[in-house]
């Protein structure tokens, strides 16, 4: 019988090296089949919790968050498109060209979460990071965020719902308030068994061996 190791992955759909680490975890555990059983979660972080509605121009924000050049962002943002590809995650080739808040995405995953299942929340935050990265679409805008239910064969009509409305608002805030309180201030944060920490875009080699030494 097959071990099982629980994964909560603390992330965000705007956060490339969540994008990374999400395609180094599925790779990992691809190669682990049939030995692991992998049962993962994902929680909610939002990096940018007081953006406003229509996001921010991406060179604009990562200069004045991170205090470098326009030059430097470039040259950051291939460098991670290019670990993206690495482990079979297709950014555009022209890169994201804005940032969003992402607290209706963060909804969406907790009601595929808790009211269907993590089977179906893994799909749905595929979709969504394809979303923001592979074709370079907004995360704001609810026709993109229904979109990538659809293409995740969850219940469109069930997710307008949501958006509509303020449902799972407060169990999204409390989530967020959870992993912050165990200071959680970067992502991805990957935590095994609510117990073992691993942060960033790790090698899918890295995630192999914890898992694996955890099922053991």
């Amino acid at each position: 019988m097959e071990k099982t190791v629980e994964i909560d992955f603390v992330s965000d759909v705007v956060c490339p090296w969540c994008a990374v680490g999400f395609g180094a975890l599925e790779q990992a555990i691809k190669n682990l089949d049939g030995q692991v059983k992998a049962q993962v979660r994902f929680q909610p972080f939002e990096l940018n919790t007081q953006m406003p509605k229509g996001g921010q121009d991406i060179v604009e924000h990562l200069t004045q968050k991170y205090g470098i050049s326009a030059e430097q962002v470039q040259v950051n943002q291939k460098n991670i498109r290019e670990r993206a590809a690495a482990v079979g995650f297709e950014f555009h080739p022209e890169g994201r060209q804005r940032t969003y808040n992402t607290f209706n995405a963060h909804r969406l995953l907790h009601w595929a979460l808790h009211e269907i299942g993590p089977d179906e929340q893994y799909h749905l935050k595929k979709e969504l990071l394809k979303t923001y990265f592979t074709l370079a679409l907004s995360v704001d805008d609810p026709i993109n965020l229904l979109d990538a239910v659809a293409r995740a064969n969850l219940d469109v009509g069930r997710a307008k719902e949501i958006l509509d409305s303020d449902l799972f608002g407060q169990e999204v805030r409390e989530a967020e308030g959870h992993y912050t309180g165990l200071g959680i201030t970067s992502v991805p944060s990957i935590i095994f068994n609510k117990k073992h920490l691993l942060q960033g875009g790790q090698p899918v080699e890295t995630f192999e061996q914890a898992i694996l030494q955890l099922a053991q």
